[in-house]
C-alpha cells in the first residue's frame, strides 16, 4: 500500500504544480469575481458613457412634447432635439456623428403614433427597446383620450391578472422555493457536467503521456496496473476536491456581500439561504460518483492509446454521453416530473446529472435516491472490475490505436500476465 500512497501523492502534488491548473484556477476565480459584481462593473462603464442624443422629425406638430415627456419619465436613457431640417439634411449630420440617429414620427392609419428611427448601425438594440417603449406609453395614453377612458380604467385594465397556484402534494415546494431550487440545481450542473469532462480527460491524458515517454513499462514492473489505475483516480479526484473547495469558498466569500442583489437581478434564483443542506450534500455525493464513473472509463480508454493525439478520438464517445446527460437535464429543468426524466435518471451514465436535478427540485422518495446510489456504485464496481483488467492489458499495448478493436487484445493480454 505504500506504492500506492506514493502514486497518488505524486499524482496529486504533480498536477497542483502544472501552470495549466494554476491558471484554470484563476481565471475561474476571476471570472466568480466579475460575475459576483457584475452590477458594480455595468455601472462602472456606463458612468463613462454619455447618453445617446437624437434629432426628433414630428411630422405632426403635436407628439413631439408627449415623446419629450415620456422620455423624461423612463428617466431621459436618450436625449432629445428637435428639428427644423430635413430627413436628408438629418442623414448627413448623423453620419458626421453630430448626433446618435434621428426619430421622425408619423401617425399610422388608426391616428396612433408610430416612428422611423436612423441610426448608423443597428447594433445597440437597448436603445430601440428604450425608444420602442416610450412609443408605446404614448400610444397608450394617446389611445386612451381617443377612447374617452380614464387613467385609472386603463390602468385597471393593464393591471396584470392574479393567478395564485396551490400544490396539493404534501410537502411540495412553493413557487419561491421551486425557483432558488432550480437556480441552484442550474450553477451545479453546470459544475459536475464541466468538472467531469475536465478531470476525466485529465486521467485520460495521463495514463497516454505516461505510456508515450515509457515512464509505464517502469511503473508496471513495481505497481500492479491495477493499483495504478485506482492511484491516478484517487489523485485526481483529491486535485478536484481541492479545486473546487478554491472555488466554492472563494465565490461563496464573493457574493456573500452581494446575495441580495444578485438576487434581484436574477429574479429570486440565486436566494440558496432556503435551500435544505441536504441538497448540497447530494450535490457532493452525485459529483464524486460521477467523477468515479466517468474517470474509470477514461482511464481504461487511456490505456489503449500510445500517442496524447489519440487521446480525445478514443474518449470523445464518453464526452458525447456526458454532454447527452447534460442536455437531458437541461430540459428537465423546465418540467422535472416526465417520465423521460423519471427513466433516464436511473441510467447509469445519466444518473449524477439527472438523479441529482429530480434530488434538488422534487420531494421524491428516499428510496428513489438510495437506489440511484446503488445503481451508481455496481455501474462503477462493474466498471472497475472490467477496466481493470482492460488496463493491465492496455497499458502493454503499443504501437498505432485501431480504437475499440484494442479492448479486445488489452483483455487477452492482461489474461496472460
Amino acid at each position: 500500500m505504500n506504492k500506492f500512497w506514493i502514486i497518488v501523492g505524486h499524482t496529486y502534488f504533480n498536477k497542483v504544480k502544472t501552470k495549466s491548473f494554476i491558471i484554470t484556477t484563476l481565471i475561474t476565480l476571476l471570472i466568480l469575481f466579475g460575475l459576483s459584481n457584475i452590477s458594480t462593473i455595468i455601472q462602472a462603464f456606463e458612468k463613462d458613457e454619455e447618453a445617446k442624443t437624437f434629432a426628433i422629425i414630428d411630422q405632426t406638430d403635436t407628439y413631439f412634447d408627449i415623446f419629450e415627456e415620456n422620455v423624461d419619465v423612463l428617466g431621459k436613457p436618450f436625449e432629445v432635439e428637435k428639428s427644423t431640417l430635413t430627413e436628408a439634411e438629418l442623414d448627413k449630420k448623423v453620419q458626421d456623428e453630430e448626433f446618435d440617429g434621428m426619430i421622425i414620427l408619423t401617425k399610422d392609419e388608426n391616428d396612433l403614433p408610430s416612428a422611423t428611427v436612423k441610426t448608423m448601425s443597428m447594433t445597440d438594440s437597448g436603445i430601440f427597446s428604450q425608444i420602442e417603449m416610450v412609443l408605446q406609453q404614448m400610444k397608450q395614453e394617446i389611445g386612451r383620450v381617443q377612447l374617452g377612458l380614464d387613467s385609472n380604467d386603463l390602468n385597471v385594465l393593464f393591471t396584470p391578472v392574479e393567478l395564485t397556484k396551490v400544490a396539493l402534494e404534501d410537502n411540495a415546494k412553493t413557487e419561491e422555493e421551486l425557483n432558488q431550487a432550480r437556480g441552484l440545481v442550474y450553477v451545479l450542473l453546470f459544475v459536475i457536467y464541466f468538472s467531469v469532462i475536465f478531470y476525466a480527460s485529465m486521467i485520460a491524458t495521463e495514463v497516454a503521456t505516461e505510456k508515450s515517454s515509457r515512464v509505464m513499462e517502469i511503473l508496471i514492473s513495481s505497481v500492479s496496473p491495477v493499483k495504478q489505475m485506482f492511484a491516478k483516480l484517487i489523485g485526481i479526484g483529491l486535485l478536484s476536491l481541492t479545486q473546487m473547495f478554491v472555488i466554492l469558498v472563494f465565490g461563496y466569500a464573493s457574493i456573500q456581500s452581494k446575495i441580495d442583489e444578485l438576487n434581484s437581478m436574477t429574479g429570486g434564483l440565486l436566494g440558496f439561504s432556503d435551500i435544505p443542506t441536504s441538497t448540497f450534500i447530494y450535490a457532493g455525493i452525485y459529483f464524486l460518483l460521477g467523477y468515479f464513473l466517468f474517470a474509470t472509463l477514461a482511464a481504461f480508454l487511456g490505456s489503449l492509446v500510445s500517442r496524447i493525439e489519440d487521446v480525445q478520438q478514443l474518449i470523445s464517445p464518453m464526452i458525447f454521453i456526458i454532454v447527452g446527460a447534460f442536455m437531458i437535464a437541461m430540459f428537465g429543468l423546465g418540467n422535472p416530473e416526465t417520465p423521460f426524466i423519471t427513466i433516464s435518471s436511473y441510467i447509469p451514465f445519466f444518473t449524477p446529472m439527472i438523479m441529482f436535478l429530480r434530488v434538488g427540485m422534487l420531494n421524491i422518495p428516499f428510496w428513489e435516491i438510495a437506489l440511484s446510489i446503488a445503481i451508481l456504485l455496481i455501474s462503477i464496481t462493474a466498471l472497475a472490475i472490467f477496466g481493470a483488467r482492460v488496463y493491465k492489458g492496455g497499458v502493454l499495448i503499443y504501437g498505432k490505436s485501431s480504437s475499440f478493436k484494442d479492448l479486445k487484445r488489452a483483455l487477452m493480454m492482461s489474461k496472460d500476465k
